[in-house]
């Protein structure tokens, strides 16, 4: 995204975003599983971002509201943890909204949000500029799974990655365990990782949160098949397919599928893909984890758990976590 001339003094702007075969290439290997299967990061294109924002505004959507609400009543203390004049690492930033509640007691010498939409990062930075001029912001447009950080020369200090909204629980544990090891390696022998952690609770709360009665969990859902479209030449229709989520209770997680409502052959860039009237296209996973759970897994990835902050009802949790 190229400067403009309102874009503020404080705000540089970098785009990494990956190569266009290598999402093509991931793509259709996802897509040509027996259980076909997209990366739930091709949600967030522009109206993906938009649309996940309306989301966390829903009345069933408790998480972002609980986490914030933690975030807001605990800033003092975790900036204790984090320390003045860190480097802020927000991996998958989105708007930034989070951020906001920590920025004037953390007082971070830099902070560094890293998304996949570029449009979206773009205007969330030049905003959140504007919003605090004291603050250098470093944005960076990238796949924050690949290794970005080689093409980037991050500002110096400490570094603090900020990883809210649960989105740990949208990997496969063992890819949990092995992002929760990779940030050991951002972060250094003296950094920390504040991360955010949707907590086990009722199957009915869950089910709720991820089927609002609006629907714009399943919009967000199916808008899906336009990212997928626009990036691999298809012809995916919306109006074929419908949202269904649910919780998985022997393994621990909330699965999001687009069902495919007739049997129908997909084109997807110059081979066909076929789906069975009733097939599935898993686009998401969203494990809950116990503190015990998140404690096990930290341990693994060479993490200690320094500090736990909790709601009142224990819906959720955000963790402290430093260099074993």
């Amino acid at each position: 995204m190229p400067a403009t001339s309102t874009e503020p003094d404080n705000v540089v702007f970098q785009d990494q975003k990956p190569a266009l075969m290598e999402s093509r290439a991931e793509l259709m290997a996802g897509l040509q599983m027996d259980q076909k299967r997209v990366n739930p990061k091709y949600f967030y294109d522009e109206r993906g971002s938009e649309l996940f924002e309306q989301i966390t505004q829903q009345q069933e959507y408790y998480p972002t509201r609980t986490e914030m609400a933690i975030l807001g009543e605990y800033a003092t203390e975790i900036a204790e943890h984090c320390g003045n004049d860190c480097v802020l690492i927000e991996p998958g930033s989105g708007n930034s909204e989070k951020v906001r509640l920590l920025l004037d007691s953390v007082q971070p010498a830099a902070y560094v949000p890293v998304d996949i939409s570029a449009e979206f990062l773009y205007e969330s930075a030049v905003r959140l500029g504007r919003e605090f001029p004291w603050l250098n912001i470093h944005a960076i447009c990238a796949d924050f799974s690949e290794q970005w950080q080689d093409r980037t020369e991050l500002p110096d200090g400490r570094r603090i990655v900020f990883y809210p909204g649960s989105t740990i629980g949208n990997m496969e544990p063992k890819a949990a365990e092995a992002f929760l090891s990779d940030l050991r390696q951002w972060i250094g022998s003296d950094g920390g990782v504040l991360i955010g952690v949707d907590l086990h609770k009722s199957e009915t709360l869950l089910n709720a949160a991820y089927n609002d009665a609006s629907g714009v969990t399943a919009e967000f859902n199916l808008n899906i098949l336009s990212s997928v479209n626009e990036l691999v030449d298809g012809d995916f229709s919306e109006e074929a397919f419908s949202h269904h989520a649910f919780y998985n209770t022997e393994l621990k997680r909330i699965e999001m599928h687009l069902v495919s409502k007739e049997s129908q052959t997909v084109k997807v860039n110059g081979s066909k893909i076929q789906f069975d009237k009733g097939e599935t296209l898993h686009t998401e996973n969203s494990y809950k984890y116990s503190l015990q759970d998140f404690s096990e897994l930290s341990d693994a990835a060479g993490l200690v758990l320094g500090k736990s902050w909790l709601d009142k009802n224990e819906l959720f949790s955000v963790h402290y976590l430093t260099v074993a």
